[in-house]
Formats: structure tokens, C-alpha cells, sequence
């Protein structure tokens, strides 16, 4: 008897290990690659699927080989899209999720050539499109490097680095040199670092900047020919500013004043400073009292303060200059008409200003009284 009853007890173990049921699976799982219009893989993706049937949503990141996976997915029909940085790239409509196992690609050379032949878009047509969009891409790129650069030259400049800024930018010019930006900025750190160098090193630093900011002027000339946009020439002006303000420095005095003049004519809104910074030039390089000079130099003021009447230092140097010509006449100095008008201009509007005390000096010596409202003495009431 008893070895019956422990034959019958292994029976029943054995048939209970064998009646455990298997679960039933409910969700499916998705895979897939994403590729471009090249071919390459698609990294930094979303894959975002929006059931029609419960609103239900997943978001499924994309790997830096292009592929995607995700397991526990509803069985229900979705809209799926392909999103990079906001924007969608692609999308499939009506998907359904089956239990087990389900694929879905995205091929944007497919999906483009599907679009196509449904909009009735001929093979040729879209290769243009095609290399359209990859030249878009490739723009991108390059100007994203390029704009590293600039930072990184920038960064450098303000340090007082002018050094790394030229290495910098030279290599920006060799990745790119139909640039007009890149050529004003190297064209700006040879100007700056021309300050510390003495002698031929001086004169090969400011000869670079000059050619360079030439550069960076054809270029803007050549792109506005072609597609003037309206900050262009404003753009433009503050090249021919710095170039005239490098021409000063190598002692060509009708090249800067060229260069203003162009700067003014291109940019009417800041034609005072343009033509301020011309009779300062004028007024730098006139060691030698040279009347021309100096009735050159009162010209440019009088253009600078045409184009903005609220330029202290304008009235302040046209005065200098005037007072410059002035002769002795029976051992009293006479100045020029207008140069007490000058100094008493510059007065009225900085009262405080760096150049107060020589302004009301300068009128001294010409004999004229102070009568701006700094200078005037406030009447006392009477009681």
C-alpha cells in the first residue's frame, strides 16, 4: 500500500507542474531605422505615436545609429511621426500596432519620391529639389561652424588676444572666403593688434587690415547686386568707416576722408559720426597749420553737424580749426565769422563737457564773453 500511494502523489506533482497556463500577450513592440534624404541616419529623433482610437501617446527616442525600439505598445491604430527639434521630418498615417512584433522605417528619399509621384512631380524636378535641400543642409552646417569661429574670435579680441583672433578667422576665411563678415572681422583684429606692433611690423599689420576690409567691401557690393537687403547698407558704411580710420593710421589722408565720405552717403542715419571722425583725421594731420587743411577740416564739421545739431565735440573742433586761421590784427587776434558761435554752441549743449574750460578760454582770447546760459549770471528777484 504504501508504495502505491507515493506513486500516485509524484503522478499528481508532475500533472500540476504541467497544467500552469501560459499568460496571453496584449501589447505589441516597434522597431525601425530612420535615415535621410542621403541615406545617412537620422540621430537626435522623436518618434511620436498618437492613437486615432484612444488618444493614447508615446514618445520613443531615436539612437545615434538611427534606430528606434519600444516594447509595451496598445494594440490600436496611430498616427506616427518623426520630429527633430520641434519639426516634423516625416509621418505615417493609420499605422496599426498588432500584438507581437511590428516594424516601421522612415526613409526620407522614399517618402520625398512617394510625395512626388502623387503630386505629379517629375524624377528631375525632384533631384533638384533634392539637391536643393541638401546644399540648404550643408549651408547650415558651415555657417554654424563659422559662426563658432567669429565667437571664438570675439572672445579673443576682447581679451587683448588679437593674435588668436586673426588664427582663428584666417581659418574661417580658408573653410569659407566668399564671406564679407568673416574678412571685416580679421580685417578688425589686424587693425587692433597693428596698436601694440612698432615699425614694418606696424605697417605689414595695418597694410593686412586695409586689404582685408577692402575685401569684406567688394563682397557686400557683390552680394547687394544681387539681393539688397535694407540693413545692408548700413552694414556696408561701417566697413568703409574702419577702412578710413586704418588709412588715417598709414598716413593716406584723402583715402580716409574717401572712405567717410562713402560711409556717410551710404548711411545718412550716422553720416554725423562718419563725418565727425573725417575732421578728426583732417584735424590730426595737420601738424604744420595748414589753412587748407584746417578749412577742410571745418567743411567736415559743418557736414557732421548738418546731419545731427546736437554734436557737442563737432562745434567744439570746428571751432579749434577756426580759431586756427585767425590773425593778428593791430595785436588783437580775429578769428574767423562763426567760431564764437562754435565754442558757444559746444557750451550750451555740455555746459560740464571735457573741452568747457578750452571753449570758454579760446573765447577769451578772441574777445568774445561767454553768453550761453552756462555762462550767463542768474538775475536776483527783488523783494
Amino acid at each position: 500500500m504504501k508504495q502505491r500511494w507515493m506513486k500516485f502523489a509524484l503522478i499528481a506533482v508532475c500533472a500540476s507542474l504541467c497544467a500552469v497556463p501560459a499568460l496571453a500577450q496584449s501589447f505589441g513592440t516597434i522597431k525601425g531605422e530612420c535615415k535621410d534624404a542621403d541615406g545617412k541616419p537620422i540621430t537626435g529623433a522623436v518618434i511620436e505615436m498618437v492613437s486615432s482610437d484612444s488618444g493614447r501617446k508615446y514618445d520613443i527616442k531615436v539612437d545615434n545609429k538611427g534606430g528606434y525600439f519600444s516594447l509595451g505598445i496598445a494594440p490600436e491604430t496611430y498616427t506616427v511621426k518623426l520630429l527633430k527639434d520641434g519639426q516634423q521630418l516625416d509621418f505615417v498615417k493609420g499605422f496599426h500596432i498588432q500584438l507581437g512584433d511590428n516594424a516601421l522605417d522612415f526613409d526620407l528619399k522614399k517618402s520625398q519620391q512617394q510625395a512626388a509621384q502623387q503630386q505629379g512631380i517629375s524624377a528631375e524636378k525632384l533631384k533638384q529639389m533634392q539637391e536643393q535641400q541638401e546644399k540648404a543642409s550643408k549651408e547650415n552646417v558651415t555657417i554654424k561652424a563659422l559662426n563658432e569661429k567669429i565667437a571664438a574670435a570675439n572672445q579673443a579680441s576682447q581679451a587683448g588676444d588679437f593674435q588668436t583672433a586673426i588664427n582663428v578667422l584666417t581659418e574661417a576665411t580658408q573653410m569659407d572666403a566668399s564671406r564679407d563678415l568673416i574678412w571685416f572681422k580679421l580685417a578688425d583684429a589686424y587693425r587692433g593688434s597693428a596698436t601694440g606692433q612698432a615699425g614694418d611690423e606696424k605697417t605689414k599689420r595695418l597694410t593686412s587690415a586695409v586689404e582685408d576690409y577692402q575685401k569684406a567691401i567688394d563682397l557686400k557690393k557683390k552680394a547687394m547686386a544681387s539681393s539688397a537687403k535694407p540693413e545692408d547698407s548700413k552694414t556696408l558704411a561701417a566697413y568703409n568707416n574702419n577702412l578710413g580710420e586704418v588709412l588715417a593710421k598709414q598716413g593716406n589722408v584723402d583715402g580716409a576722408k574717401a572712405a567717410y565720405e562713402q560711409a556717410a552717403q551710404l548711411d545718412p542715419a550716422g553720416a554725423g559720426q562718419y563725418y565727425f571722425n573725417m575732421g578728426a583725421v583732417l584735424t590730426n594731420a595737420n601738424g604744420a597749420n595748414d589753412p587748407g587743411l584746417r578749412k577742410a577740416a571745418v567743411e567736415a564739421f559743418d557736414k557732421s553737424i548738418a546731419a545731427d545739431p546736437n554734436r557737442a565735440d563737432s562745434y567744439y573742433w570746428k571751432g579749434s580749426n577756426l580759431i586756427g586761421l585767425a590773425i593778428l590784427k593791430d595785436d588783437k587776434m580775429v578769428a574767423p565769422d562763426g567760431t564764437a558761435q562754435a565754442f558757444q554752441k559746444y557750451l550750451d549743449l555740455k555746459p560740464d563737457g571735457p573741452h568747457a574750460e578750452e571753449a570758454k578760454a579760446m573765447l577769451s582770447s578772441i574777445g568774445a564773453s561767454v553768453e550761453t546760459s552756462y555762462g550767463k549770471s542768474k538775475k536776483t528777484t527783488k523783494k
